[in-house]
C-alpha cells in the first residue's frame, strides 16, 4: 500500500547542492510506489512567519499556504532534507515548516542531513530532532547523513555510488514501518471517535 509522503527542502541559495539529495529521496520514494510531494521554498515562497495556517478563517489563507496545506494535511509521513548552517538548520526551512503545526500531529518524520564537508550535517539533525518532536511529528531513530553532497549525486539526484541505494533502503524501510503503524493507529482512533459521537 502506498503512502503519502511530503519531502521538505530548505535551502534558497543560488548554487544549492542539497536539492540533489532531495531529488534522490523523492525519486527513491516514487520508485517504492509512494505518492510524494516536494516542498521547496523557491516554489512555495512564503514571507517571514506572521500568521500560521490555522490562524486564518477557512479558505482565507494565502494561496501559497492553501497549496501547501493540500499536501501537508493528508500526508502519512514527512522527510526533512536539511543542510547545516552554523550548527543548525537553514532559516528558510524553519520558516517553511513553522507555518503549520497541528497538521503534522501523530505522523512520523525522518531526517536527511547533508554538508559540503565530511560530517554530513549531523549537527543540524540534532536541532531538527527536538524541533520535529515539538511539532508533533517525532523523527524515526535513524538519520540519513550525506557528506560532500556536491559530489554524491548528479543534478537529477542519481547517486554516483551504489552505497546510497543500500543505505536509503534501510532508512526508508524504517520510516515506512512507523508510517504504517501510526496510520493504523490514527484510523482506529477515527473509528472510535465516530462511535463515541453516535452513542
Amino acid at each position: 500500500m502506498s503512502l503519502k509522503i511530503v519531502v521538505f527542502y530548505g535551502s534558497v541559495r543560488g548554487e544549492r547542492q542539497g536539492i540533489k539529495a532531495a531529488r534522490f529521496i523523492v525519486n527513491t520514494c516514487q520508485h517504492r510506489q509512494h505518492n510524494v510531494a516536494l516542498i521547496d521554498p523557491l516554489e512555495y515562497q512564503l514571507p517571514l512567519l506572521d500568521k500560521m495556517y490555522k490562524e486564518y478563517e477557512p479558505d482565507k489563507a494565502p494561496e501559497v499556504l492553501q497549496r501547501m496545506a493540500q499536501v501537508i494535511i493528508p500526508a502519512d509521513a514527512y522527510i526533512v532534507v536539511s543542510g547545516e548552517y552554523n550548527h543548525t538548520i537553514p532559516p528558510a526551512l524553519a520558516n517553511l515548516m513553522d507555518h503549520f503545526l497541528e497538521e503534522y500531529f501523530w505522523k512520523p518524520s525522518a531526517i536527511v542531513c547533508y554538508s559540503a564537508g565530511a560530517f554530513g550535517g549531523v549537527r543540524a539533525s540534532i536541532a531538527l530532532r527536538s524541533m520535529l518532536a515539538e511539532m508533533g511529528m517525532s523523527s524515526i531513530p535513524s538519520i540519513f547523513p550525506i557528506p560532500q553532497v556536491q559530489n554524491a549525486f548528479d543534478q537529477n539526484g542519481v547517486p554516483h555510488e551504489a552505497k546510497y541505494h543500500d543505505r536509503v533502503k534501510r532508512f526508508l524501510d524504517e520510516l515506512e514501518w512507523y508510517a504504517y503503524a501510526l496510520q493504523h493507529a490514527r484510523n482506529r482512533q477515527c473509528v472510535r471517535s465516530e462511535c463515541a459521537q453516535q452513542i
